[in-house]
């Protein structure tokens, strides 16, 4: 394979994405294609991640990998959970999705929640490969570090001090959920 489109139009998930494969291989974004963004119809991260993979084949006929991912509170009945990226845009941000979430979180004594996220590869055979990857982890009692993405400076994986938005690039894709699920899948690639 010597070229994947990654089926995202999320900056933070290309680099993360394209850091997790192999250097030789060109990655190529929807953007440079000009191809948009599919709905997502699906009742869960897998549903959303096949529904993307197949979409952006059929626009590019390029082998495809895409992601859907969110944070699953258990306080908050596991929400934003599928709806993560689309909750913080309906609340006009991450950043101010987040003070909503640690507002919410004030009083609970249960700050457990977990990363998913959900990868499907498809190629040319029009076979799909999906895996699932997970870390737990808890909500921070405030926003911390400005490196990653979407919800990374609330949440802190278990055993570690730092939330992911304080964690270097480089540290965080070696352990986050969708490395979890990289991994499953990288012997497909």
């Amino acid at each position: 394979m010597k070229k994947i489109l990654i089926g995202t139009h999320n900056s933070g998930k290309f680099k993360e994405i394209s850091y997790l494969l192999l250097k030789k291989i060109r990655k190529i974004s929807p953007k440079q294609l000009k191809i948009n963004s599919p709905k997502e119809t699906g009742k869960t991260f897998a549903e959303n991640a096949k529904l993307k993979a197949n979409y952006f084949y059929n626009a590019s006929k390029l082998p495809v990998i895409s992601d859907d991912s969110g944070l699953c509170i258990k306080a908050l009945n596991n929400k934003p959970g599928i709806h993560s990226a689309r909750w913080a845009k309906k609340h006009g941000s991450f950043s101010k999705a987040m003070k909503i979430i640690l507002k919410r979180m004030k009083y609970k004594k249960n700050r457990s929640a977990i990363f998913v996220c959900s990868l499907s590869f498809k190629n040319p055979k029009k076979k799909i490969i999906n895996s699932i990857g997970k870390i737990k982890g808890t909500i921070s009692h405030k926003m911390v570090g400005n490196k990653g993405f979407g919800y990374d400076p609330i949440f802190i994986p278990l055993k570690k001090r730092k939330t992911f938005g304080e964690m270097k690039p480089s540290q965080k894709y070696k352990m986050d959920h969708r490395y979890q699920a990289f991994k499953k899948i990288r012997k497909f690639l």
